[in-house]
Parts: structure tokens; C-alpha cells; sequence
């Protein structure tokens, strides 16, 4: 598609110090089809100027808050007004950011999870559809070309009938102390809200089994543990968890898990052939046969399916990662967009990135967790969300 120029965005939070905003911004850029226009990135505006300085912002369209800043965007001529908002906020933070932003007729590329509450959930689901907003949630994960892969082999009947699924995600940063930590407000639940761990990575677990598989949770059981002296929130989680399409497995997440960093792994097993994909190794999809050796799919080979190939940007055998996998999230973003502006209708890839609608669900998969480790029983999944205007293919 002609992008008949960039698409203009802004970035709410993302300031000094900020790793997950620095995140943002690069995979904006990547692909050249953004370009950042305007900012509050602090709620102390000389931070904020400072910030904006750094990022070559003009000076008048670097705020102190972020209600001032979607107030004077949405005055703005059309070719001149910031057209998406990056939020790149703690938790508790994101609800009033994202909804002033969509009323203001900005649509929103939100960091998860996406509010710390059901009911603020659902009224974005019902803000994005009143105000025909798009909404893309940062569960990069699903940005990979080999996850994509997974998936259209999934829906092409490659495996049969799934059955189990086995996904954890062990970090080990609150192995120890980490008062210093940048991140430590991830353990406070006046910021974070209800839950640590699974709030902050479980979710990825969650919806990558969702994204891949196509199927949704039906109830789950959760063992919830908290192994750091004075914390109010866990830092470790497992749980057996049912699908509505009878299958069956374990999901875990820790963040104690000494020598860890993001080992991110799904394995995927169905009565003809299962899968596997690790994120520290993206580039590779392991497919596994009773009858036959193991195969493995790579990242940029022509055999892939469209979806691959769409959301891959090298040649095979030069890795891709992580900020390509968020880069992917922004760049579909941005051609959904462009397509809007031209009154035209978005390639069906493009429309491939987590809605609001997937926040909605992560946001319930939180408290079900949560409550099921609290009460020590089994909790149903009985969920559907208002259905957000931009839907995955």
C-alpha cells in the first residue's frame, strides 16, 4: 500500500529511564511507516521537554500531561493531529489514558495488560466500538513470523484434533532483591492492581496459547505462590488449565526462577503431530510426527505460509527477534490506518495484531487466576467481550 506519508503518532509515558517506552518507539520505527509527533512523557513537564528534546519533538507538542496533550492533538488540523497514541504507562495508568485518547477520536496501540479491572476492560471494548476506533494491544509475541506459522499450520488441520498444550514463561528477576529496580512497581497493587506475574507475563503465556491454537479457556485451576519476603503480590503461578475444545494443559509463569531471563516456550500436541517454539530461539518451529523425524520450519524461507512471509523482513539465516516481533504489531497498525485515511479497505494480514477485544479476555484471565489460587478451586472462563470493530483474520 502507498502510505501517502507517515503515519503521525504520539507516545504517553516512555520518559527517562523508561525500557518499555524505548521498546515502543524502535518498533515504530523500524519499518519507517511512523513517525512520533508528539508526547507526554512524564508527568513532570521538564522531564517531559527533556525527553521531547532528545527525540527532536517540536517543543509546543511536548506536554505535561496526557490530557492536555489529547486535548490539543484532536484540535489540530487532520494532516497535522497525531492519527495513533503509543501508551507505555504502568498499569494502573492505562484505562484513563487509553479512554481519553479514544474519545478524542486517537486510536490507541496500548501495553499490557490492558487495565487492571473487568469493568474498565469492557468499557473500552465499548469506547472503541462507539467511536470506530482501532485498538492494538502489545502482546509481541504473536508479532513473530514463526508463531504466525504455528498458527496457519494449526488451522490447516497439520496436527488433528489438540489435545494438550504445555506453555511457561520463567523469568528470575525477583530472585533476589530488586528494590532499585525500575520495574518494582510491578510488585505494588496500587499501580499494578491485582496481580504480579501473572498480570505481567502470564498474560503473554495466555494469549499466545489463544493466538496459536484458536481455542479459549473454559476454566482453570491456579496455585498462586508469593517466595519474596514483604511482597503483596506473586511472583510465581501454575495452572491446570481446559479448553472449550477439549484440550487439556499446564501453564506456568515465575519470576524467581534463578538463571532465567524470557524463556518463553509453547509445545502444542495434537493426535497427528505436535509443535514447539521457544522465544530466546524465535526462528524455528519444531513440528513432531509418531511416524516420521522431526521437521523444523525456519523464519524467511519460501514454503511459509502468507502470514509468515508478510510479517517477515530479512532473508533466512540472519536472525530476527524481539524488537522485529513488536515492530510487527506497529507496522500492521500502521497500514490498517493508512488504509483508513484512503478509504480503503486494509490488506487481511495487516488486521493481524491483538485488539481490544484480546485485552479484554487477558484482563479476565487475570482475576480467574487470581481468585482461583485465592479460593483454591476450579473457576470458569464464562467470558465474552464486547466485540471490538478491528477483528484478526
Amino acid at each position: 500500500m502507498d502510505m501517502q506519508g507517515k503515519v503521525r503518532y504520539g507516545m504517553v509515558g516512555g520518559g527517562p529511564g523508561s525500557f518499555i517506552g524505548k521498546v515502543h518507539r524502535m518498533a515504530a520505527k523500524l519499518d519507517g511507516k511512523m513517525e512520533l509527533r508528539a508526547g507526554a512523557f512524564s508527568s513532570d513537564l521538564r522531564k517531559s521537554k527533556k525527553m521531547g528534546r532528545e527525540l527532536d519533538i517540536e517543543n509546543e507538542r511536548v506536554y505535561g500531561t496526557f490530557q492536555q496533550m489529547a486535548q490539543r492533538e484532536a484540535s489540530l488540523p487532520d494532516d497535522e493531529r497525531i492519527e495513533v497514541v503509543s501508551v507505555a504507562v504502568p498499569n494502573n495508568l492505562h484505562f484513563e489514558v487509553c479512554k481519553t485518547f479514544i474519545e478524542a477520536g486517537i486510536h490507541v496501540i496500548c501495553d499490557k495488560p490492558m487495565t487492571n479491572t473487568i469493568e474498565e476492560a469492557e468499557e473500552l471494548c465499548r469506547l472503541v466500538d462507539e467511536h470506530d476506533t482501532i485498538f492494538a494491544l502489545t502482546h509481541n509475541y504473536a508479532g513473530y513470523p514463526m508463531v504466525k506459522e504455528a498458527r496457519s499450520l494449526v488451522k490447516s488441520g497439520e496436527f488433528g484434533s489438540l489435545r494438550k498444550v504445555v506453555v511457561e514463561y520463567p523469568q528470575g528477576w525477583l530472585s533476589g532483591s530488586v528494590e532499585n529496580d525500575t520495574d518494582i512497581w510491578r510488585l505494588d497493587p496500587d499501580v499494578a492492581g491485582i496481580s504480579a506475574a501473572v498480570a505481567d507475563i502470564g498474560t503473554h503465556a495466555e494469549h499466545l496459547v489463544r493466538y496459536i491454537s484458536g481455542a479459549k479457556l473454559k476454566e482453570l485451576y491456579a496455585d498462586i505462590h508469593t517466595f519474596g519476603t514483604g511482597r503483596e503480590l506473586e511472583d510465581d503461578a501454575s495452572m491446570l488449565v481446559h479448553y472449550e475444545n477439549g484440550m487439556r494443559g499446564v501453564l506456568y509463569v515465575s519470576q524467581v526462577a534463578i538463571g532465567e531471563e524470557n524463556a518463553l516456550k509453547v509445545r502444542l500436541y495434537g493426535d497427528e503431530a505436535a509443535l514447539e517454539w521457544r522465544q530466546e530461539n524465535p526462528n524455528y518451529l519444531h513440528l513432531k510426527y509418531p511416524d516420521k523425524p522431526e521437521k523444523i520450519r525456519k523464519r524467511g524461507n519460501d514454503y511459509l505460509s502468507d502470514a509468515a512471509k508478510y510479517n517477515n523482513r530479512i532473508p533466512a539465516g540472519h536472525p530476527e527477534g524481539f524488537i522485529e516481533a513488536f515492530a510487527n504489531i506497529y507496522s500492521n497498525v500502521a497500514e490498517v490506518i493508512a488504509a483508513r485515511r484512503a478509504g480503503e479497505e486494509p490488506d487481511k494480514l495487516a488486521l493481524d495484531f491483538p485488539t481490544v477485544e484480546d485485552g479484554a479476555r487477558g484482563v479476565h484471565f487475570i482475576h480467574k487466576a487470581i481468585e482461583s489460587g485465592k479460593n483454591k478451586e476450579w473457576v470458569a472462563m464464562d467470558y465474552d467481550p464486547p466485540i471490538s470493530n478491528v477483528k484478526n483474520p
